[in-house]
């Protein structure tokens, strides 16, 4: 039986959402409003003086891009620092509203962090002298939560690698690299971020307690997702759903976002039916009535008793329908109604593509875009990759079923004009993508499909691998050649 998680609370994942959002030039004013004011409150309220510096300083600042500031500082040039490219929607964006940089309330905040550390010190020395070794470790413990609540990204890392070091259960170092692995996404570090996901996955696997190991699924889907492995992703994210308990990562409705639109873009068929439309997670997200409700409220849950449970909750909860949540408030479990966010688009385009809906669906695949892809940190970066694949998806999906499609006929089907949609087919086409050709010599124009030869596609494949291995082999044999004659 595991132990409860160690070093959760931090950092705060909501605030990297809110860093992105204000350079996010598709993102409302209104929002971006809302953002530099909950950016703005945690500062103060964790006080994140190395954080507001790293953002607001008006010549090293990643947000100030105007050089606000009451001294004679240079301003900062346009443009962000490599370190910052994570955090920000792209290297070059500007932010339509700054954060203004106050250098008292740093001073008042810089002034705090050190008499804070200086407790730390204090209880660590008197640990040190007075107690045993465990109460070393809670002070050295309580010391990285602070680096890491007030967002040094290098001190929090370091002040983390050392509780580990001097820790023995398994269970805390897999906390600690968990909280690791939260900075490096706070951060938009990928390189920090794969390399202690494979870190906890060797811990885990070692002997690491059923919760900790389900946590991983979610830790290791959302990098995925970052990376766009996609396919690696939805299995993982989708396998989380039951028994969700990763709140320091993301809300619960955010998870059930990421594992449709992951399902959505890779998984097969019969796997998408069973795994994405069918599934009770998330039709308690994208569904209408009591199940979405409690799903939001973190009272849905996979097992045995999970019927019952959902009964004794909505007896006692008024029968309301509500078809908005926040997607943009990650890591929290109340959502916000100023920053609500609706559904619906996405469950549209979950009907649309299995039932064959292809003018619905390419109407819900551009509300996706705009309400999800282009609103998310996570999700920013791949958009554009996302709405491709779907579109190659949903034209795969009808051609595989005719021999012969009239372009015409397709492009109503689709809501699109003729040239559009040859176009469009003719890139997947010229990619390998879709086995088919477009004939617009005669007539209006017709798709003639192309359905591969399993067996001849075999038979190709081994001809090729064989190839590939006998090159490989004959510089391998010349190499042995020389080495043998240099012997010589």
């Amino acid at each position: 039986m595991g132990s409860d998680p160690q070093y959760a609370k931090y950092p705060l994942l909501p605030l990297a959402q809110h860093i992105f959002t204000l350079t996010n030039p598709s993102a409302p004013k209104a929002i971006q409003q809302t953002s530099l004011k909950s950016l703005q409150d945690a500062i103060t309220e964790h006080k994140m003086a190395p954080l507001y510096r790293y953002l607001a300083h008006p010549v090293e600042g990643i947000l100030n891009a105007t050089g606000e500031t009451s001294s004679k500082a240079t301003p900062a040039p346009l443009g962000r620092k490599p370190s910052a490219a994570g955090m920000v929607a792209s290297k070059h964006s500007i932010p339509k509203i700054d954060l203004p940089w106050d250098e008292a309330l740093y001073e008042k905040l810089k002034k705090d962090n050190d008499e804070e550390l200086e407790g730390f010190k204090k209880e660590e020395e008197e640990a040190a002298e007075k107690a045993g070794e465990t109460e070393v470790q809670a002070a050295r413990g309580k010391r990285a939560e602070f680096w890491a609540r007030v967002g040094d990204k290098d001190r929090a890392i370091a002040a983390y690698e050392e509780v580990f070091e001097k820790t023995g259960v398994l269970g805390t170092k897999i906390d600690l690299v968990l909280a690791i692995i939260r900075m490096g996404l706070f951060y938009g570090d990928k390189l920090l971020v794969k390399k202690h996901v494979d870190r906890a996955k060797t811990l885990v696997e070692s002997g690491g307690d059923w919760d900790r190991r389900n946590r991983l699924k979610a830790y290791q889907g959302l990098y995925l997702l970052m990376v766009r492995s996609y396919s690696l992703a939805a299995p993982l994210l989708l396998d989380s759903l039951s028994t969700f308990t990763s709140y320091e990562l993301c809300t619960y409705s955010s998870l059930v976002v990421y594992s449709v639109l992951a399902g959505s873009v890779s998984l097969k068929r019969v796997d998408f039916k069973s795994k994405v439309v069918d599934a009770p997670e998330i039709k308690a997200i994208l569904g209408d009535g009591e199940d979405k409700l409690l799903a939001l409220s973190g009272a849905l849950s996979a097992g045995p008793g999970a019927d019952e449970e959902m009964k004794d909750v909505s007896s006692a909860t008024p029968s309301t329908t509500k078809t908005a949540v926040n997607l943009t408030n990650l890591g929290s479990d109340q959502p916000e109604a100023e920053a609500a966010v609706d559904f619906s688009p996405l469950a549209q385009l979950v009907g649309s593509l299995y039932t064959g809906s292809y003018r619905s669906f390419f109407g819900a695949l551009a509300a996706v875009e705009v309400n999800f892809l282009t609103q998310d940190r996570y999700l920013y970066e791949h958009r554009g990759w996302f709405v491709r694949e779907m579109r190659l998806r949903a034209y795969q999906q009808l051609l595989q079923s005719y021999r012969v499609v009239g372009l015409e006929s397709m492009a109503n089907d689709f809501g699109v004009s003729v040239d559009f949609l040859d176009r469009d087919l003719a890139k997947f086409i010229a990619a390998e993508r879709i086995p088919c050709t477009i004939d617009r010599v005669t007539g209006k124009g017709i798709i003639e499909t192309n359905r591969p030869d399993d067996k001849n596609k075999q038979y190709n494949d081994v001809v090729r691998q064989g190839d590939q291995l006998i090159t490989k082999l004959q510089k391998y044999g010349q190499a042995v050649r020389l080495r043998g004659s240099e012997r010589a």
